[in-house]
């Protein structure tokens, strides 16, 4: 079915005939590099054997060298992508401006206003044979009535329209950073024999790519040579065990899937759509294209259905059994990762606002109709005629048309709005200050953050790692010594050790500019060491090609629990050598004999190595060096081949031939950024793998550690002890006594990076909940990413793995980003304020105006396309100017909201309703005493289809200045005084004034009776401005007044608690592993039925829209937004919350007499596909893996 629906899509693609016609220049088709791809473990290596004799043979067939790699010429390349394909998968179409125009027609209000307007429309033209009713007496007035009917229509198209294209530009912005995100996946290739990085798309079948622990594979191919590979193919296959990659057993490498240890080379056979993870998605293309969107929603309702089982079945295998051996009953309140937060209490509020709004609305339109027949039937005594019944019903529209009005002016549709374009605005300029955002909702979450827990190396650090002092021969050099002092033997086995005993991808590459330093590439540890080789007069290139990787016979590669690296050679005698460096104290540790002063052997006794711990390790450590210990062992053929796979046994009895001092100087610009964040109240913890010493003198350099401060700072082991109780368990309790005291963790292992970020995010110690960003680079910080509440990983030293489990990249490992991050995320909590503020102003003074004008003159002073053009002032163009607003630096002068804090603070709401005192007052006197004081001809009362008044023009354009100056007060939330401070630094603002200032100009003076305005003089216009200006004036007055004097004003806009969520709503969440805020308030609202929720959906549905083309490995039943192969395995099922990978602990009994306790007692959630235990059942395929959306969508 596969193949079939693999050679529809082959058809259809454009060139083929060109292509089948290049085939010939390769020793093998497409479709069997396919089918070859199809294989597995035995199946495989049978198959490369009967058709290429071996992976060289294959080489051969494809034109390429397992060493050299590719030539690189583009004519190659070119030929390579037209007979295999390019590595991309096609995104889907994105919707065209037409059909959002269509779901913008589709909200309910506009389609009562278009129905309401066209039965106007067909009124207006309809004449009774012996009307004698007063209202219409000039026959000229009846010929205008169409054009209320028609302006309103007119009206409608302008919202549609704004709204399409706001829609239509916020999904070209989405798509923009999604192609951004994956222009920023590189891969290593070799090509010409040399190792290049080239973009994931580039990359086309016959490249020998280099693969290393933490890559995430972007495509299909065999392997060449490995070093120890496991692989993690839960994503296609949903098995969490680890599998092996050796050329001999299992060569297959398949796109989509995650290095999780080791490294090695592939040749790629396989590109895109071609690609096992590129079958599915055409697949997956093909049958959604062919679906209804009727289907396609109970597809998805299905796979909704079919997860849930799924995640039910892997909840009885995992459930824990307490003592008595029953399951334990789950805790009902076990706190969930939250998102949506501030989009959640918008939600909530547009909701409250609504049901208002419709009441308001309901209420104008009843007293309207009564006060109608009361004084037509009653009062007038009209009799009733068949006759009159069109203009009653006319009547009836135009109230009708009235009560819609009030009900589109009071729903705030455009507070969601608002959320986005912030986000979007934010998101786009938080790329110049280097924080790349996948998940939206991150910008959000981090103005709130309190605690940060930072890596050392690279974030707090440059990252360029030098050799400054070195131990060799017995003697202790405060500098990089002459290599004549040092023994001849001691010196070759060192720089042989360097040279070999480091990844091949690390190398020092000459400076770009002369005079400049040298260009570290790939890991910068090996940089440094490969760098004392250079410093030594040696080359490690000549090493390198005398032992190509080819002829490592094992490598033990580092991981965070071994935290040591070794590499076993074959010598020329047929024993074997094994070179080791690691970290200092643990490899010292394994060693029981050093090379003395003259490279001679001698045994290292306990004392000695105290001695070396104490004078030379602590010491570097002090001056917060890195301390590397290098070593070796021999064994020799009498003693036959040792087994391999039994590590202690290897790695032990070791020979240390030197300790080096590694320095990484601290970044600069971080004491400051440190400094910035103490002020704004957020805590910075230092959590690093390096000793403790070292870890503490960098933490003093950036200011996390002060001498006078009472705070913690230990090492791994220490804090594993201090957080559990008497029976071995973490607990929370003893999490709680250490946490708020911690400013430093060394030697930490991810694991313990993990707990401490679950412990202070599930603490209640403090009065708000804790809001945790983790910074991570290495694969198996993925669970501490995924836990906290921002996950920022590096966007240069970060592995793959790191990055798909993140929320932001920071793309210059730097800490100063995070910094600018926070900003950022109080930034737009600020401008939604300053948007609220404003709206709910224009809420409350346009309602207010409608209602009562409506009840006293029997119209709205304010007419229905007035009404329109007021709620796109402040709705969208309003949204724009204020969601807009760069930050700046005295956000950081207060500290975090905190997540209980209302959208609408007590000063908010002292500023709108003084606003709204002062523009109701200015309307009524207008109102009611315009006439008079203009000396113009009164509006009241005016028939029916009567001309425009000056009288109600006066009120409708003093009205909209009040707004346009409003919104400049608007500008200040906190009660400041001066409300034009940073205005220039906003031309989005500046422009939108003008551009609304203008408008308004062209509607008053040529609208004329489709906008019911009629022209006015220029004394009219300055008393216009005038009273607008003094809105600005008024607010000088507002803000003089204390707020601590209004205690009776309540504060609005609180979201629900997680502890406030009925236990109905928890139990179906229960499944989710976070609570969407916004999501939960938005079913909640369905209430609303009417106006503006259709509008809310919108929004949010194009924020999710958003989430999903950044995050796309939540359900694959919308592929729509992905479009390189690289992008497409996002999330990987490496999403262990509460338990830790099982990676073999092989320095715990060696080191401690203690008995080695139970590492994490915490249950394994069984609502995340984590890592399974060793003895656990295998889980059926993953929900959200491709295979198990294959078997839904098909």
């Amino acid at each position: 079915m596969g193949g079939g629906a693999f050679k529809s899509v082959r058809r259809a693609k454009p060139g083929q005939n060109a292509a089948a016609n290049h085939e010939a220049g390769f020793g093998c088709k497409l479709q069997e590099l396919r089918s070859l791809m199809e294989l597995r473990g035995e199946e495989a290596i049978q198959k490369i054997g009967e058709n290429y004799g071996d992976v060289k043979g294959l080489c051969a067939k494809l034109s390429t060298s397992p060493v050299e790699g590719l030539d690189g010429t583009s004519e190659d390349i070119i030929r390579r992508q037209q007979v295999f394909g390019r590595n991309v998968i096609p995104p889907k179409k994105p919707k065209t401006f037409l059909q959002l125009v269509w779901e913008a027609l589709q909200d309910v209000t506009l389609i009562i206003l278009e129905i309401a307007a066209i039965i106007s429309l067909g009124l207006s033209f309809y004449q009774p044979p012996n009307a004698e009713r007063q209202s219409v007496q000039d026959e000229g007035e009846a010929e205008t009535g169409w054009i209320e009917g028609a302006a309103i229509l007119l009206s409608v198209v302008c919202v549609v329209l704004v709204t399409a294209f706001n829609d239509w530009s916020k999904e070209k912005q989405f798509r923009g950073l999604q192609s951004r995100i994956e222009q920023e996946q590189k891969f290593s290739v070799v090509r010409g024999g040399q190792v290049i990085q080239i973009k994931v798309s580039e990359i086309v079948v016959g490249d020998v790519a280099q693969v290393k622990y933490g890559d995430l594979l972007p495509t299909d191919g065999v392997l060449i040579q490995g070093n120890d590979l496991k692989t993690d193919e839960s994503s296609l296959t949903g098995e969490s065990d680890l599998v092996r990659k050796t050329p001999e057993k299992d060569p297959m490498l398949l796109s989509g899937t995650h290095v999780m240890e080791g490294s090695g080379k592939m040749l790629v056979t396989a590109v895109g759509v071609n690609s096992q993870t590129g079958i599915i998605f055409t697949l997956l293309g093909t049958s959604e294209e062919g679906d209804s969107d009727g289907e396609d929603q109970k597809a998805k309702k299905k796979n909704k259905e079919k997860k849930n089982k799924n995640k039910e079945g892997a909840t009885v295998e995992m459930e824990p059994l307490n003592e008595d051996g029953d399951p334990e009953k789950k805790k009902k309140t076990l706190p969930k990762k939250e998102k949506s937060v501030l989009q959640g209490k918008l939600t909530k509020l547009a909701v409250q606002i609504g049901k208002a709004g419709l009441f308001m609305s309901a209420l104008t339109v009843i007293i309207l109709i009564t006060r109608f027949l009361i004084d037509t039937f009653w009062i007038q005594g009209i009799p009733w005629s068949n006759d009159c019944v069109p203009i009653h019903v006319q009547f009836m529209v135009k109230f009708f048309i009235i009560g819609v009005t009030v009900l589109v002016v009071a729903v705030p549709e455009g507070l969601p709005l608002a959320v986005t374009i912030s986000l979007a605005y934010s998101v786009k300029k938080m790329m110049k200050d280097n924080n790349l955002v996948r998940h939206l909702d991150a910008c959000e979450t981090m103005g709130n953050a309190t605690t940060v827990c930072s890596d050392k190396t690279g974030t707090l650090t440059m990252n360029r790692m030098t050799v400054v002092q070195i131990y060799v021969a017995e003697q202790h050099f405060k500098k990089v010594p002459e290599p004549q002092i040092i023994p001849a033997n001691t010196l070759e086995l060192l720089i042989r050790g360097i040279a070999v005993n480091s990844g091949y991808t690390s190398k020092i590459m000459p400076a770009e500019i002369e005079g400049g330093l040298r260009r570290q590439v790939g890991n910068k540890t090996e940089c440094a060491l490969l760098g004392l080789v250079l410093d030594l007069h040696r080359n490690y290139q000549t090493i390198r090609n005398e032992v190509p990787e080819e002829k490592f016979h094992k490598v033990y590669p580092f991981n965070s629990v071994r935290k040591s690296m070794s590499t076993v050679l074959r010598d020329y005698s047929g024993g074997f050598q094994m070179f080791s460096k690691g970290a200092s104290e643990i490899l010292l540790k394994k060693c029981s004999k050093v090379l003395t002063s003259n490279g001679e052997i001698k045994i290292l006794r306990a004392r000695e190595r105290n001695d070396l711990l104490k004078n030379v390790v602590e010491r570097m450590a002090s001056e917060g060096l890195r301390t590397i210990c290098l070593a070796y062992r021999e064994f020799p053929t009498s003693e036959g081949e040792p087994d391999w796979e039994d590590e202690p046994q290897i790695i032990t009895n070791l020979t240390c031939i030197a300790v080096v001092g590694i320095e990484d100087p601290v970044r600069p610009e971080v004491p400051e950024a440190i400094r910035m964040c103490r002020r704004a109240g957020i805590t910075v913890r230092m959590v690093t793998g390096d000793n403790t010493s070292t870890a503490r003198a960098i933490a003093v350099k950036c200011g996390i550690l002060h001498p006078a401060d009472d705070h913690l700072c230990m090492d791994g082991k220490e804090f594993n002890k201090r957080i559990r109780n008497n029976k071995g368990e973490i607990d929370q309790d003893c999490i709680d006594k250490i946490w708020p005291k911690l400013r430093v963790l060394a030697r930490s292992s991810p694991t313990d990076k993990h707990t401490l970020v679950k412990g202070i995010i599930d603490s209640t110690v403090m009065e708000q909940r804790q809001v945790v960003a983790v910074t991570g680079d290495g694969t198996n910080d993925g669970p501490a990413l995924k836990k906290a509440d921002v996950g920022f990983a590096m966007g240069i030293a970060g592995t793959d793995v790191a990055k798909e489990a993140s929320d932001i990249i920071l793309t210059d490992d730097n800490f100063s980003s995070i910094v600018k991050a926070v900003m950022w995320g109080r930034n737009v909590y600020d401008s939604i304020s300053k948007f609220l503020q404003f709206q709910l102003t224009v809420n409350v003074v346009a309602v207010t105006v409608a209602f009562t004008g409506a009840c006293i003159t029997q119209d709205s002073p304010l007419k229905a396309v007035q009404m329109l053009w007021v709620n796109l002032i402040m709705d969208t163009f309003a949204s724009l100017a204020l969601a807009t607003e760069p930050p700046t630096e005295a956000l950081l002068l207060r500290r975090p909201y905190g997540r209980k804090k209302p959208l609408i603070s007590r000063t908010m709401m002292k500023n709108i309703l003084g606003h709204a005192i002062y523009q109701l007052t200015t309307i009524f006197i207008l109102l009611f005493c315009g006439d008079i004081l203009f000396d113009i001809d009164n509006g009241r009362n005016a028939p029916l289809h009567s001309p425009p008044s000056e009288h109600y023009t006066i009120i409708f354009n003093t009205f909209v200045l009040m707004q346009i100056f409003n919104e400049f007060n608007a500008r200040k939330i906190h009660g400041e005084r001066n409300v034009f401070e940073g205005v220039h630094r906003n031309p989005i603002f500046c422009s939108i004034i003008a551009g609304t200032l203008v408008t308004q100009v062209v509607i008053v003076q040529l609208g004329g009776k489709p906008f019911g305005c009629v022209a006015l003089t220029l004394e009219q216009w300055l008393w216009c401005v005038l009273l607008g200006f003094g809105s600005l004036l008024w607010g000088q007055l507002v803000s003089s007044i204390p707020t601590k004097w209004l205690r009776f004003l309540t504060t609005a806009g609180h979201g629900t608690q997680q502890e406030e969520i009925p236990e109905e709503e928890l139990e179906e969440m229960k499944d989710q592993h976070e609570i969407d805020h916004a999501e939960m308030e938005l079913r909640r609202g369905h209430v609303l039925w009417c106006r503006g929720l259709n509008r809310i959906q919108t929004q949010i549905r194009v924020v999710n829209a958003f989430r999903d083309s950044v995050s796309p490995y939540e359900g694959l039943e919308t592929p729509e937004s992905r479009s390189s192969i690289h992008n497409f395995m996002t999330n990987p099922e490496f999403r262990i919350e509460d338990s830790e990978p099982q990676i073999p602990l092989i320095d715990e009994n060696e080191t401690e007499n203690e008995p080695p306790t139970k590492r994490n007692s915490v249950p394994p959630d069984p609502s995340r596909p984590g890592l399974a235990p060793p003895n656990s059942v295998p889980l059926p395929p993953c929900p959200g893996s491709p295979l198990h959306s294959l078997e839904t969508s098909l």
